[in-house]
């Protein structure tokens, strides 16, 4: 069976206004397990959902959080529009605040990035130097630590986490939280690069879900803290009594 098979279209929800809101329900995760549709929801910016958008997150998705991942010039050029969303709480973890000039300190650092940045024989390289920092960055594991108590506090109806487009921060969100659920590694892939297949501006190598890109940010995490799941427990402070608590509320119940 193809890891896609239960989730027809990579979970997409066919918005008016959104191009890249998916639901995560459908995922096989822990034991078999599939994910429960309509509680975990990714995407990108609320602010280009249509009033008759909005009014489906309450009312089909009983939509009760957002954690928006995006800087404050993206939120000032961008913003959300939660007014329109009354009584949906409103976390904003800023994932990148700092990220690339601080890894940028270093003369050595600085000078590889520019020089990724810079590469048209391999455009893709710079973002695949950024995207460990996505996750290693004191901004980035706070935002994540943010986003998945959130969801554990979360205990009836959906949360929703973006980004801009929904790509590369929400990306490593997604990949997160479906790495608690016990989503095995290729399927959390396969979702990642699905991000593609809803993007309305023209491919671009430099910016396009890349695998190279989730594979360095997993290779990072893994050195740093043994895996993902080490990067969970140690890194965003999530125990094990969690995880176990986030897959029974997310995950089906096994089959009898």
């Amino acid at each position: 069976m193809q890891l896609t098979d239960v989730r027809p279209n990579y979970g997409r929800i066919d918005f008016e206004g959104l191009p890249n809101t998916r639901d995560l329900g459908g995922l096989l995760g822990a034991e078999g397990r599939c994910v429960r549709r309509g509680l975990l929801l990714r995407s990108g910016t609320l602010y280009f959902a249509t009033s008759a958008d909005c009014e489906r997150l309450q009312e089909d998705y009983h939509l009760q959080a957002v954690v928006d991942l995006r800087g404050d010039d993206e939120l000032v050029e961008y913003p959300d529009g939660m007014g329109r969303l009354p009584g949906v709480r409103y976390v904003h973890a800023d994932a990148l605040k700092g990220t690339v000039a601080g890894i940028s300190q270093n003369a050595e650092a600085r000078a590889q990035l520019e020089a990724a940045r810079a590469n048209n024989d391999d455009p893709a390289s710079f973002m695949e130097m950024v995207y460990p920092h996505i996750l290693l960055g004191e901004s980035g594991i706070a935002a994540y630590r943010a986003l998945l108590r959130t969801i554990l506090e979360t205990t009836d109806g959906a949360v929703l986490w973006h980004c801009h487009f929904g790509r590369d921060r929400c990306g490593m969100a997604s990949m997160l939280v479906e790495a608690v659920l016990g989503v095995p590694m290729a399927a959390m892939e396969e979702d990642y690069l699905a991000t593609n297949r809803f993007n309305p501006d023209p491919a671009d190598e430099r910016t396009d879900a890349n695998l190279r890109f989730i594979r360095a940010a997993v290779a990072a995490v893994t050195r740093e803290f043994g895996g993902v799941d080490g990067y969970v427990r140690d890194a965003l402070g999530i125990t094990d009594a969690e995880v176990a608590e986030l897959r029974s509320r997310y995950l089906e119940p096994a089959a009898s």
